[in-house]
Order: C-alpha cells, then sequence, then structure tokens
C-alpha cells in the first residue's frame, strides 16, 4: 500500500482527507503530539508521537512514503476569541515548525516521498476588495498574509532535494461537523440570519468533499506542482452567501451585524476573518481538469445541511 503521513491528521480537515485516502485504500499514518489521547482513530490508521517541530521519532516513515500532507497548525478562528501576542506566535510557530520538520524527515530519506503538500490559505493574498484573485496574485501584507508567507516557504527545501510540492491555498471548507462553519449557520438557524458588516466581503468557500478530493488530486497527478487555490469557482459576497443559507435553511436575512460590534469583540480578528475577504478563483486547478462537484453555493450548502 502506498503511505501518506498527514500532519495536523485527527483534526476536522485531516479526518476529512483520511476517509478519502483509505477508501482509495492508501495507508495512513497521523503524526500526533499526543498519540495516547488521540480519540476515535479510524481502523487501520496508524498514529505517530511527533513534537511538532522536529523529525525525531517519526522522520524514518518519510522514507518510501509516497506523500506527506501538512495540516498542521493551531486553529486562527476557533474558538472566535481575540488574538493576543502570544496566540499570534502560537499561530505561526505551529505552522512555520512543521514545515521545518517535515523538511529534515525528507533531507534524511533514502527514498524520498514522491510528493509534499503544503497547506496555506487564501489570506495569503491579503484583503483585495472585487479584484479576481487567482495563482498568479502578489501577497497581501497584513498579519494573515505574511503568516501564508512564512507557512508555504517553510517547505519550500523539499522541491530542492527533488520532491514535488503542491501548496493549497485554502478557502471556507463547508461542512456542519467543524470548521468555522457551523459559526456562521448559528445566527440563521436561531432567526438572526443577516450580512456581517458591509456584507460586501467575498467569501472563497469550498464542499468539504471537493476539498478532499483536490487534494487526493494533486497527489495522484505527477504533473501538480506549485500554488493552487482550493475554492470553488464562484465565490459570493458575504450577503449573497448569506441569503443563500437563509434560502436554505428557510430563515430571513434580515439581522445585520455592526462592523463595530465585531471589531470590539474580536479585534484584528474580526477585521482580516469576518470584515474583509478574497475573491479567488480555483484557475490552475480548473486548467489541470478537475471537476467540481459543488460548483455553486447553493448546491453545496444543500448538501451540506442536507435541507430541502
Amino acid at each position: 500500500m502506498k503511505r501518506v503521513i498527514i500532519t495536523g491528521g485527527s483534526g476536522f480537515l485531516g479526518r476529512a482527507l483520511t476517509d478519502e485516502l483509505s477508501r482509495a485504500k492508501y495507508e495512513i499514518v497521523w503524526l500526533s503530539r499526543h498519540p495516547d489521547k488521540t480519540r476515535a482513530v479510524p481502523n487501520g490508521v496508524r498514529v505517530e508521537k511527533w513534537d511538532g517541530r522536529s523529525a525525531q521519532g517519526w522522520g524514518a516513515l518519510a522514507d518510501g512514503a509516497f506523500a506527506i500532507v501538512n495540516l498542521a497548525g493551531e486553529s486562527i478562528g476557533i474558538p472566535p476569541i481575540p488574538w493576543t501576542a502570544a496566540r499570534k506566535r502560537r499561530i505561526r510557530d505551529s505552522r512555520v515548525n512543521a514545515g521545518k520538520a517535515i523538511v529534515e524527515a525528507v533531507r534524511t530519506a533514502r527514498e524520498k516521498p514522491r510528493v509534499v503538500i503544503q497547506s496555506s490559505a487564501v489570506g495569503y493574498y491579503g484583503a483585495r476588495g472585487d479584484e479576481i484573485i487567482t495563482e498568479q496574485t502578489s501577497a497581501g501584507n497584513d498579519f494573515l498574509a505574511r503568516l501564508a508567507v512564512e507557512w508555504e516557504a517553510s517547505s519550500a527545501e523539499v522541491e530542492a532535494l527533488g520532491v514535488r510540492r503542491a501548496i493549497i491555498r485554502t478557502g471556507l471548507p463547508l461542512d456542519k461537523r467543524g470548521g468555522v462553519f457551523p459559526y456562521l449557520a448559528l445566527p440563521f438557524k436561531l432567526f438572526f440570519g443577516g450580512r456581517i458588516g458591509s456584507g460586501g466581503q467575498f467569501i472563497a468557500w469550498i464542499h468539504l468533499a471537493d476539498y478532499v478530493r483536490a487534494i487526493r488530486y494533486l497527489i495522484e497527478n505527477e504533473n501538480a506542482r506549485g500554488v493552487f487555490n482550493l475554492t470553488a469557482p464562484n465565490p459570493l459576497t458575504n450577503a449573497d452567501f448569506g441569503r443563500a443559507l437563509a434560502r436554505v435553511l428557510r430563515r430571513p436575512f434580515w439581522f445585520p451585524v455592526p462592523a463595530f460590534a465585531l471589531k470590539l469583540a474580536l479585534g484584528q480578528m474580526a477585521e482580516l476573518l469576518l470584515l474583509s475577504g478574497q475573491r479567488v478563483v480555483p484557475e490552475r486547478l480548473s486548467q489541470t481538469g478537475f471537476e467540481f462537484q459543488f460548483a455553486d453555493a447553493e448546491s453545496a450548502l444543500r448538501d451540506v445541511l442536507k435541507a430541502g
């Protein structure tokens, strides 16, 4: 069996990817800082201890592995609490150190992995208004953009070691079981849904099923290297996304959340995650021939929420 090592495998996205790859008969290894506390490990998944910053104890697994998927990193928006200086440091270090650990493991492997999938986010581009953003768009200059630049660079050395690398700049994954989406849906379920701030900021979203299918596609496509936006082809403004969500849930769209209240409660986190956005399109993914199951938000939301 082809071995795939996943950092962050026990998280929301890692578990979904594990399901996808297990169905395709890959051997899955999770790296965890606390293997003894990892719950609900799927059958056949191996959990190995790592310290989050080096190849100590697990590096030998990279020898002959088919792929390493780097999803590790402290949550940016969950729980939704302000970013203190200490939390920003943990967010940054957890990502950069994980990438460096992967480089260390690849460097010492006699038989190098075929591919490294490096996580990133659409926050790389910064706030761009209604500008259409492709993989060619330059980086922004706010906290999330600078973080993404460092995050992506952390594993860049594997390319010099002869390993194919694909960087996934991910939008908002839609799934009711985890991530930030349940927080967005809750006000609508309680009949208090509406736009956030001006409502004009774009949401770059992707159905979780397409997210994991895209990663598998990039793992298996030997010509896929470089940056790929993992977003659906049709980003929506916050207001239009909210209206679609309201229709699917059969709830009103009427109660706006003022920007000043969010800034007061969450500070910079509100400004960068909720009140600004990116109109990102998956140009390179589409050009390679990947086909989305859920290209429009309303069909994606109906599937996620299993609404009529």
